[in-house]
């Protein structure tokens, strides 16, 4: 469900400011407080924001962003990219796509193929592809993430372990110049650790913001992986790591 016109002014208001006030909040839209703290809520509940007593912060930390937020940033790279992953993946195959709105993207391009065999940890994939003609569609068991319908944990990697594909899509939340491919969550680590030793063809998507975040838990190196796919050129650095380890670039500048 999307936000209404009174969410919407609340959040570029957090974006400005930081941080809100029940109270003023109310005086500013003429409603009640109660409906404020709904809207407080909601806004909270889809990751946009973080209650503090009396009101809320904007998120700070780059592995605090939204959700649906994420899926806003670099829409058109995004969708981009995505076209490019999916055309790597020919009609019939298997392929295993994890948590990321980038992955969605990918798995909306897939839409049109057939046949394909899809797992996945993330519900979101799930619903994009419901009704494409596949051959078959598989979620992943264990624990669901709530804040971003991710499903995760040790069940979510035993699940992936009894599965070969001939393609992994993976997305990520940060990338480092010595070719490094981080992430925030070691749950969901595991999980993309798993679907990358359990695939044939191992092919990153991530736009170039994922430079200019640091994240602590390491996926794997871009030498393990076959291709990243990117909407610009990497750094220099990051570039010859790929070289060095065989792996394709592929960037929207090409």
């Amino acid at each position: 469900m999307a936000l209404n016109a009174r969410q919407d002014d609340i959040l570029e208001l957090l974006r400005a400011e930081d941080r809100v006030d029940v109270d003023n909040l109310a005086a500013r839209f003429a409603v009640t407080t109660q409906t404020i703290r709904r809207d407080l809520t909601e806004l909270c509940e889809r990751g946009l924001a973080t209650r503090t007593h009396g009101g809320a912060r904007k998120l700070v930390s780059a592995s605090s962003f939204g959700y649906e937020e994420r899926r806003l940033r670099n829409a058109s790279a995004k969708e981009a990219m995505a076209s490019r992953a999916a055309a790597l993946i020919p009609n019939g195959a298997s392929v295993i796509l994890n948590i990321g709105t980038t992955t969605e993207q990918v798995a909306a391009a897939l839409a049109t193929h057939e046949d394909l065999t899809v797992i996945t940890n993330n519900i979101n994939v799930i619903h994009i592809l419901r009704g494409a003609r596949l051959n078959s569609l598989v979620i992943a068991g264990g624990s669901v993430r709530q804040s971003d319908g991710a499903v995760v944990g040790a069940e979510a990697v035993e699940f992936i372990n009894r599965y070969k594909t001939d393609f992994a899509v993976i997305g990520t939340s940060s990338l480092d110049e010595d070719g490094a491919v981080l992430d925030f969550d070691e749950r969901e680590v595991a999980v993309a650790r798993a679907i990358l030793a359990n695939a044939r063809t191992k092919i990153l998507v991530a736009d170039s913001t994922k430079f200019e975040r640091n994240a602590p838990v390491r996926i794997c190196d871009v030498a393990d992986l076959d291709y990243v796919i990117t909407d610009t050129r990497p750094p220099e650095s990051f570039a010859k790591a790929a070289a060095a380890g065989g792996t394709k670039l592929i960037s929207l500048d090409d």
